[in-house]
């Protein structure tokens, strides 16, 4: 079974977060929400919306001995500023990239979170209008003005309006594009 851990700071972006967690059940994967940066497994997101996470980024490392197949990491502000400023889960989201594992940033994210690391080092990547220009213009060179970007073992998103197409990219490299078109069309033909 697929395993992704999807990161929550306070100040998250809601629906960066949860409609990843959504579609990623949906395909089939075990989804841990993981709230970063304290002791409590209570999350308020940027529009004041609390969520319950899983369980903490503390307990989660001391019960998985495995790295997950993926990471997915929301945008919101203060939320990016926050998972940045968290030396657990900046520790985390490296050791995904160097073990060749999925990292997924959206939003604020790929440029708040990965600017402090070398992910975005030579690869196409997606954020929030105007957030890369606090990068270096080496790492800018490589920004695409697109909903989301897939380079290798990267995937980046540019913000709220891009929730479903970031996390449908997940599904799709994490299982499939037949698994990606079913959860697609199960959607379209839910009746309220």
């Amino acid at each position: 079974m697929k395993k992704t851990v999807v990161l929550l700071a306070n100040g998250f972006e809601e629906i960066e977060a949860l409609s990843p967690a959504d579609y990623l059940r949906r395909a089939g994967a075990e989804v841990i929400i993981a709230a970063t940066g304290t002791s409590s497994r209570n999350v308020e997101g940027a529009h004041k919306i609390l969520v319950t996470a899983d369980m903490t980024l503390d307990t989660y490392f001391s019960t998985e001995k495995e790295l997950p197949d993926a990471v997915v990491i929301p945008g919101g502000m203060p939320g990016a500023k926050n998972i940045s400023e968290c030396a657990k889960a900046m520790e985390f989201i490296n050791q995904m990239f160097k073990a060749k594992k999925l990292v997924a940033a959206i939003c604020a994210s790929p440029a708040v979170v990965l600017g402090k690391t070398e992910i975005l080092n030579g690869k196409n990547w997606t954020c929030y209008p105007e957030m890369e220009k606090s990068l270096s213009a080496e790492i800018q060179k490589n920004h695409k003005i697109q909903p989301v970007v897939t380079d290798e073992n990267l995937i980046t998103g540019r913000g709220p309006g891009t929730a479903e197409q970031f996390s449908m990219e997940i599904v799709r490299i994490l299982f499939s594009e037949e698994t990606k078109a079913k959860i697609m069309e199960a959607s379209v033909q839910r009746k309220c």
